[in-house]
């Protein structure tokens, strides 16, 4: 075991260094100069920025020299601070990349780490019984659920349960994670923190339900109609048994594959349920920066989620073999 994990260790670095040049190249070749487009809103908003200024800007970012020789050095450069864990200084929010990762992250991935939780709970159960009562109407009922959950763009339902639950119905709180015109403290703040998320919540719950659903129904089926599970029940073993024990076991791994993507998620933020919401998430964050050409932070916030997705298929692997014996992690 411990073997495996060093030479995965050592892929995931590679993997890594791969990752970096992609992002840095593309960058560099966006035909888009973000710097100068800065520099002409300020100039149009009655500001003049000198040339040593805006030299020295390119010169920060490591964009002054668009020679070959200069993207190297330039990405080299940048690979050296990464190795440092500096991710560079934002251009919009003036602050190193990973203290605004840092402050922001932590509501994205509780309203994440809530939704899953749920997630996981309501849709391998709804999965498990449609499989099991295949062509029922308690399968009919999930397929529709799997096609509203598939089907539904986040910023439509998301502002129609607003609408609803928020402005019509006046339970919870349309926008925002607490109540500037109240000052509360204890229960009564938690409480207020609650209600303002219960909705993005239930927005993110019902949206992706739908695929973890047909995944745990699908892997169902196929497991029910195997030989064991046929000899299981030809010895007489109770039905919930054939079900909990033997078929969902064998399921398992379909759904650990599926948790690779997991740690990302529950970081990266829902970028488009956050702006809905109003929320500050990293999400909401994260998609000011890229629509203000923010490049420090394009870059440095990439590569936080592809170290995260790195560490997410590391994870997945070795539950292998915990789901399953027969899995040997060599």
């Amino acid at each position: 075991m411990l073997k495996y994990i060093i030479k995965r260790l050592i892929m995931s670095v590679f993997i890594l260094l791969g990752v970096s040049m992609i992002i840095y190249f593309l960058i560099r070749l966006m035909p888009v100069d973000f710097i100068q487009s800065k520099i002409d809103a300020i100039n149009q908003g009655g500001a003049t920025v000198s040339e040593e200024t805006v030299k020295a800007m390119y010169e920060i970012y490591g964009l002054g020299d668009n020679s070959f020789l200069g993207i190297l050095k330039g990405y080299f450069g940048w690979l050296g601070a990464l190795a440092r864990f500096d991710l560079g200084t934002s251009f919009k929010y003036g602050l190193p990349v990973a203290q605004v990762i840092y402050e922001h992250m932590g509501v994205s991935f509780l309203i994440a780490l809530i939704a899953t939780i749920f997630e996981f709970m309501i849709a391998i159960p709804l999965g498990i019984t449609a499989a099991t009562h295949q062509y029922s109407f308690r399968d009919y009922l999930v397929t529709v659920l799997v096609m509203i959950g598939i089907s539904l763009p986040s910023f439509f339902f998301g502002q129609m349960l607003k609408n609803i639950l928020a402005l019509k119905l006046g339970w919870f709180p349309p926008s925002g994670l607490v109540d500037a015109t109240v000052t509360v403290s204890g229960f009564a703040f938690l409480l207020d923190y609650v209600r303002h998320i219960f909705i993005p919540i239930l927005t993110i719950v019902i949206l992706s339900i739908g695929a973890r659903m047909r995944m745990t129904r699908t892997n169902m089926l196929e497991v029910m109609n195997s030989d064991y599970i046929r000899t299981a029940r030809a010895k007489g073993l109770e039905e919930k048994v054939v079900i909990n024990k033997h078929a969902f076991r064998n399921t398992l791994i379909p759904l650990v594959t599926s948790l690779a993507g997991l740690l990302p998620s529950l970081f990266s933020g829902a970028i488009i349920t956050e702006q809905v919401f109003d929320l500050d998430g990293i999400g909401k964050f994260a998609l000011d920066a890229m629509n203000a050409g923010d490049i420090p932070f394009i870059m440095g916030y990439n590569m936080f989620l592809a170290l995260l997705s790195v560490l997410g298929v590391l994870l997945a692997d070795l539950m292998y073999g915990i789901v399953d014996p027969r899995v040997k992690l060599e």
